[in-house]
């Protein structure tokens, strides 16, 4: 797919790795969880689509409004450092959408 590494996080139990190539923006992100022994099935994978957002503090609280049930709004850091501020939403046949805010590595 002609992507290279553009970063790799490290984290405690699972690495982020995110590919993509110059010619746009787009980005893969695969997600290695290190003590995964079995295949993934439907609802343990990681496998998702995800996007972003000026607002997500408003953007929850609209989904919340409307009685959709997004996950409970959660920031990450990577070494110390503000990565990424996002929650999930489960479409009806069980797939996640992540909403992430435009911050950190995000932009």
């Amino acid at each position: 797919m002609d992507l290279d590494i553009a970063e790799r996080f490290d984290l405690n139990g699972f690495s982020l790795i995110y590919l993509r190539n110059p010619a746009n923006d787009f980005e893969l992100e695969l997600t290695h969880n290190h003590a995964q022994q079995t295949p993934y099935t439907h609802g343990t994978g990681y496998g998702h689509l995800a996007v972003c957002v000026d607002d997500i503090a408003a953007k929850h609280q609209l989904l919340t409004d409307a009685g959709l049930s997004p996950t409970d709004l959660k920031t990450m850091t990577y070494q110390d450092k503000p990565m990424a501020r996002f929650f999930f939403l489960t479409d009806p046949d069980g797939y996640k959408i992540e909403f992430l805010e435009r911050f950190g590595r995000f932009q």
